[in-house]
């Protein structure tokens, strides 16, 4: 403090000067208030939703300065572990040893994952969305939903019910091009994987608020151990303003894959991993153990049973859509704006919420999702380019899980039982080509978060640019059948790997006419089929021919 003329005190803070009165009681001191900035975001919330039998668990865990205050030796911990994580020793020929690493992004070191403020910027021109009017109606999206499960998501059905679409909204994104905000929204989904204290009152869940319809079973406090390791998390990020809202999905621990919980957790979430992302329950081979009951015979599989399974209760898109209820509870759509993201599992169930509810998603390494959200009927304007949904996914070339080829025999991800068989992507991919620019070589390594912060998005000059992806289609030689009306099955569809069978000219109806065998032969006719003589790595014929040419 320095004194000044008439016995005041000037006291300096970084930026800002004000006047006190030393003779003036402290109550009664003028203490200026800070403006709050809109691009600054702390965790408040943590929204957890139980899985499988445990999925009527709602509850929500409000990150107050006395939580904060309460498990201040177990942060002092977490970020003394954070700071001295490293990936030596990691054995990257096991899906385990790569998961079981703690994932805080080295850019973040020293940091408290539970208090660490971050800057997420707004885009400077507003996206431009089509949004259902009545979304946040109650009831209303769930009984659109079954419906159009019921029509089967026939266009024709569908457009009968005339939805009532509002028309070019402008609603703010995230400033995509700004590396700060694309590091940010992609910290909070790695914020996603921190665990929580582990002392009685966390056991006891006495941090934790029940939301949810489930009422606990208190002559039995058994029943609450373990409730945390199966389920999905949302960390709400709430701007200082508070008109901003981020929520950061997570699925499971490790994001639906093994090293990080329970034994007892697996068998769910491969579940919920294999009906997203497989063609049809995981049916690989007769050795594998299909996660529901819809495959039929040899690449031909039920449509309609897929479809409800994807919808029951105890499944992470129905979870996913209570989060965003339960978020929204809280911050009323009207008065918010609310963003969603997430990495991996998280991201995909982040996209389809973003597609289910017109909200903006930036995803980071999502395996291909554009298979769940056809078989789900997510409601979709008629007409709507790709650049108008406001979903973006962050990659890399070198990630096997979003560029969709971690599946094989031989596969980390088949090898531990998960049959991750989609590539196709909703919205915009936003890819660093990491192969050519750097040499990288395909691993599961470069799936993890922390690295595609630290060794990706940070070491380059900007943010990689956001295209459409072409034209893509997922399980192009799978038959999807349905047995419960009069409707023909889709036509089956040749596999593009292999040359068109060739169609014999006797087989056409000719007039009735007297013929002999002695005709010459067809100068059109292309001879015996052609074979694949040489084929890229993951499949591809690049060469057709004879036996003799090769």
């Amino acid at each position: 403090m320095v004194l000044g003329p008439s016995g005041l005190g000037v006291v300096q803070i970084p930026s800002i000067a004000f006047l006190v009165s030393q003779d003036e009681p402290a109550e009664f001191q003028h203490v200026p208030v800070l403006p709050k900035s809109p691009d600054s975001f702390q965790l408040k919330h943590i929204f957890h939703h139980g899985m499988g039998d445990k999925f009527r668990i709602h509850r929500r865990l409000d990150v107050t300065p006395a939580y904060l205050e309460k498990h201040r030796s177990h942060f002092e911990a977490l970020v003394l572990a954070t700071s001295n994580k490293n990936d030596e020793g990691v054995d990257t020929q096991h899906l385990e040893s790569v998961y079981n690493q703690m994932d805080w992004p080295k850019v973040h070191h020293g940091k408290n994952p539970f208090d660490i403020k971050l800057s997420i910027k707004k885009a400077q021109h507003k996206g431009v969305a089509m949004r259902l009017k009545e979304r946040h109606t109650p009831g209303f999206l769930d009984t659109y939903l079954a419906y159009a499960m019921r029509v089967k998501g026939l266009p024709a059905v569908l457009n009968k019910i005339h939805l009532e679409w509002e028309e070019d909204t402008e609603v703010e994104i995230p400033d995509v091009k700004d590396k700060d905000t694309v590091v940010s929204l992609a910290t909070i989904s790695s914020n996603a994987y921190v665990r929580f204290p582990e002392d009685d009152d966390e056991k006891r869940r006495l941090d934790w608020i029940d939301v949810g319809g489930w009422i606990p079973d208190e002559d039995h406090p058994d029943i609450n151990f373990g409730w945390e390791d199966a389920g999905m998390r949302g960390h709400v990020f709430v701007s200082e303003d508070n008109k901003t809202v981020v929520i950061g999905i997570k699925g499971t621990s490790a994001a639906g894959l093994p090293g990080s919980g329970p034994e007892e957790t697996v068998p769910d979430d491969k579940v919920n991993d294999n009906l997203l992302f497989s063609c049809c329950c995981a049916r690989i081979s007769y050795l594998w153990t299909t996660v529901c009951d819809c495959y039929e015979k040899t690449y031909t599989c039920n449509q309609d049973c897929l479809e409800k399974e994807l919808m029951r209760q105890d499944r992470y898109y129905q979870a996913t859509l209570d989060l965003y209820r339960n978020v929204t509870a809280l911050y009323p759509p009207e008065n918010h704006t609310i963003w969603v993201t997430g990495h991996s599992l998280g991201g995909a169930l982040a996209s389809l919420l973003g597609r289910t509810y017109g909200l903006p998603v930036v995803a980071y390494e999502a395996p291909g999702e554009m298979l769940a959200t056809k078989r789900l009927h997510l409601p979709q304007p008629p007409g709507l380019p790709k650049h108008r949904e406001n979903i973006w996914h962050f990659g890399n070339t070198a990630d096997p899980i979003y560029m969709g080829v971690c599946n094989g025999a031989s596969s980390l991800c088949n090898v531990a039982g998960y049959a991750m068989e989609t590539a196709c992507h909703t919205g915009k991919q936003c890819v660093y080509d990491v192969v050519t620019d750097k040499g990288w070589r395909v691993n599961l390594l470069n799936h993890r978060i922390h690295t595609v912060i630290d060794e990706i998005i940070l070491k380059y000059n900007e943010t990689a640019p956001c295209e459409e992806q072409p034209p893509c289609r997922d399980c192009f030689n799978w038959r999807f059948t349905s047995h419960d009306d009069d409707e023909d099955d889709e036509p089956f569809l040749p596999n593009p790997l292999k040359p068109r069978p060739h169609r014999s000219t006797s087989s056409h109806k000719q007039p009735a006419v007297t013929t002999t065998s002695t005709a010459e032969p067809d100068p059109e006719d292309p001879g015996p089929p052609k074979k694949c003589l040489n084929r890229t790595w993951y499949g591809w014929c690049t060469e057709w021919g004879h036996d003799d040419d090769s």
